[in-house]
């Protein structure tokens, strides 16, 4: 075996070094700068300390403080600080696992009493005092089985149980250390030390459990967030208070739009509001399906289970699906829609002249999640997609999957999103069908995405069962990363359901399957517009357009006439006809969020006109009232934004971070995870 390793660089070129020499070593070999900067590396692909040890040929980047990747190394790093500190003060809590996110850091424990809000407080204060210890981060290696035994010495026994569970009995399993004061199973890489853990803070706790199973040891998970700087840290803080002024679960309720109530955990109930919020966006939808030669349908909700069998779902999916036994037969509510297309398609023999054949379905499915992930209309358990499937041939696969991306960002920019980020997602470990259609299939989404000229990060792994995918993930007026639209390009289900078409050579193939969503799911989409609007929703969305003010009951008759023209003309205009003072009406539409305050007094009746005062703008006087139809009708049909749509609730402008949002749950820790 060569002594000498080839290390490849982010830049192409190559180094030939010595086989047991490290990353850092590699940094120190480029530059002392690097060295010095150097806060952990990309060794053939993983996240790796410095310390790693190179021990054949490779890829090799090198993590440094402007990397994008660095702020997740810091964090992972704040996750062993506040466990060491946790230990400290509660040394009988047993340890879980603490990696950090895209916000920014938890750790769980078994302890006997929940965190309080004052346990949180001496948390970070110990962290801070460990801080100024300034004790670095010491890594050391060993087998499966002294790892084992280390962690029970420990007294990591969840830990220890899990490492043996794994049966890693070839692999060389790291610790990290920090003096004498805390130790941890850790893969690495962090930051040189305690005291390099810039600025952070603790911000909550929840409940959890092990491994994320309801079935284990219940758990309590600390939350806390690391940065830099103070100054990024101060932002994130500043964003989070905003985050929870535009709860959407916190602003549905407030705005009459939507409610949850116990008779259905998961389910929300649409109030009169937000079924016009509804219909609006759905109106847009149809639009674009009619002008891109879709054909609507709708199946059932209750299908055999015989179905789900055949499509693969219930293999890969049953856990998360309702059933129920009827008539000596089992049935379940669906979860997806596309196998009642698949039986629409193949009502008919279709020819290569009938393709692409677009099939759009608004569908109602339901899926069973743990109560401890449920998150308002974010991740509920009955939700509407607006779901297509397009069957087509191989070769027309490019140019629909361009049609789809097409129309994601018309309805996008519509809705008030311009930064749309794109993701293909790869073959999961759990699929099915063969490697070569995978490959077909991968390569097909690349070629589209390149054709586009599309940006795209690849996400490994994350494709669905049936086939790879394009993740949508737009950012609101927050910064916030939400995952909505997606592609899927499927060679599985055609074949599961034998759907085929006549092609120019009279014989029979197969179709090619496109699953495609631009909103993800109704509920979904409306819960990131409320928080992205701050509740204010543009006049085209708002469940009430304007509101007329009488500033007393001698005003009532005209404002009620005059509303008659405004409906007539389409548009959604209230009444406050209550004897209260005009201040109060005043304040009470603008706590509604409605765009446009109409004023009536006693001059306005005379002049036929109101005084108009826009939401979160200056008052604009006297305006004719068939002037003003028009202006609302113009809004309302080219479903234009207004000025102030991207405003908090105080009316000032929210500033913006770049940070993707996790789904709601945590998933399991896998062998390559071991903090």
């Amino acid at each position: 075996m060569s002594a000498v390793a080839r290390v490849t660089l982010p830049d192409g070129k190559t180094l030939e070094v010595e086989r047991d020499k490290t990353c850092g070593d590699v940094a120190a070999m480029i530059g002392p700068g690097l060295a010095r900067a150097a806060i952990a590396c990309y060794w053939r692909g993983e996240l790796c300390a410095s310390e790693q040890q190179l021990g054949g040929d490779g890829s090799l980047s090198i993590i440094t403080k402007k990397s994008p990747d660095a702020v997740r190394v810091l964090r992972h790093s704040a996750a062993h600080l506040l466990a060491a500190a946790v230990r400290d003060l509660f040394p009988d809590a047993q340890l879980g696992f603490g990696p950090p996110t895209d916000e920014g850091f938890y750790y769980d424990f078994v302890v006997e009493e929940p965190f309080t809000p004052e346990d949180l407080e001496r948390i970070e204060f110990r962290m801070r005092e460990l801080k100024k210890e300034g004790l670095p981060f010491t890594r050391r290696e060993m087998d499966a089985a002294a790892a084992a035994a280390e962690l029970r010495r420990l007294g990591y026994q969840l830990k220890a149980e899990y490492l043996e569970e794994l049966k890693l009995t070839a692999e060389v399993i790291s610790f990290y250390d920090n003096g004498d004061r805390f130790t941890d199973m850790c893969r690495g890489g962090h930051v040189a030390s305690f005291q390099a853990i810039s600025a952070f803070k603790l911000v909550g706790a929840s409940g959890a459990h092990w491994r994320g199973d309801v079935d284990n040891a219940p758990m309590q998970r600390i939350h806390g967030t690391a940065f830099f700087t103070q100054e990024d840290l101060d932002h994130h803080l500043a964003m989070i208070e905003e985050a929870k002024k535009r709860d959407h679960r916190r602003l549905g309720p407030a705005l009459d739009l939507f409610s949850f109530h116990e008779e259905a955990p998961g389910f929300p109930f649409w109030h009169a509001g937000g079924m016009v919020v509804w219909h609006e966006i759905e109106s847009l939808v149809r639009g674009e399906l009619l002008g891109r030669g879709y054909k609507e349908i709708r199946t059932p909700l209750i299908m055999t289970d015989e179905l789900w069998r055949k499509s693969g779902h219930y293999d890969h999916y049953r856990d998360n699906m309702y059933f129920v036994e009827k008539d000596s037969r089992s049935y379940a509510v669906k979860p997806m829609n596309c196998p009642g297309a698949c039986i629409v398609y193949a009502t008919d023999l279709h020819s290569y002249r009938d393709l692409p054949l677009r099939i759009a379905e608004f569908g109602f499915v339901h899926r069973y999640e743990l109560s401890g992930v449920l998150h308002g209309l974010f991740r509920a358990r009955g939700f509407t997609q607006d779901d297509a499937h397009v069957y087509c041939t191989p070769d027309q696969i490019e140019a629909e999957v361009l049609d789809c991306l097409d129309m994601l960002r018309v309805v996008y920019r519509t809705l008030g999103f311009d930064d749309v980020r794109l993701f293909l997602s790869t073959r999961p470990e759990d699929r099915m069908g063969e490697e070569e259609l995978w490959d077909r299939a991968e390569s097909a989404l690349e070629s589209a995405l390149r054709a586009a000229d599309e940006e795209f990060e690849v996400n490994a792994g994350d494709g669905a069962f049936y086939g790879p995918k394009i993740d949508i993930y737009l950012t609101d007026s927050l910064g916030r990363g939400w995952q909505c639209g997606t592609i899927q390009l499927d060679f599985q289900m055609p074949e599961r359901f034998d759907l085929e078409y006549v092609g120019a050579d009279g014989a029979r193939h197969r179709p090619v399957m496109i699953h495609r969503a631009i909103l993800g799911s109704m509920e979904r989409m409306i819960g990131v517009l409320v928080e992205h609007y701050a509740g204010q929703l543009p006049v085209w969305l708002a469940p009430v357009q304007a509101i007329l003010l009488p500033i007393t009951d001698r005003q009532s008759p005209y404002a009620e006439d005059i509303a008659v023209r405004f409906r007539k003309a389409g548009l959604r205009i209230d009444v406050d006809g209550r004897g209260d003072k005009i201040g109060s009406k005043i304040r009470d539409a603008h706590n509604r969020r409605i765009p446009y305050l109409l004023i009536v007094g006693d001059r306005e009746v005379q002049d036929e006109t109101v005084s108009v005062r826009p939401r979160g703008g200056a008052d604009r006087g006297a305006v004719p009232v068939d002037d003003l139809v028009a202006e609302l009708a113009r809004l309302h049909a080219e479903r234009a934004p207004m000025s102030d749509t991207a405003q908090s609730d105080e009316g000032q402008s929210a500033e913006t971070q770049s940070v993707r949002t996790q789904s709601a749950g945590s998933d399991e820790p896998g062998p390559t995870k071991q903090t």
